[in-house]
């Protein structure tokens, strides 16, 4: 069963390109310095941002279920 190897290792690249194509709201430095005050604020996703979240949520219990379907397979 060696397509399930090659199934966890696409899913993984996809998921890795998803997670980079993402946009970071924001900026680590307000994170640490405490200037910003609504860091974890409430926004809605839309468009591509909102596929880009579903996509990489799909992707990663896609990709645990390949890699522990691979482990009970070896």
């Amino acid at each position: 069963m060696i397509w399930v190897d090659y199934l966890a290792i696409i899913v993984a690249i996809l998921l890795v390109i998803t997670v980079l194509l993402q946009h970071s709201q924001d900026n680590i430095k307000d994170a640490f310095s405490g200037e910003k005050s609504e860091l974890f604020k409430n926004r809605k996703t839309r468009g591509l941002e909102l596929f880009l979240v579903r996509a990489s949520a799909v992707l990663a219990v896609l990709l645990f279920v390949f890699v522990v379907l691979s482990n009970n397979l070896h």
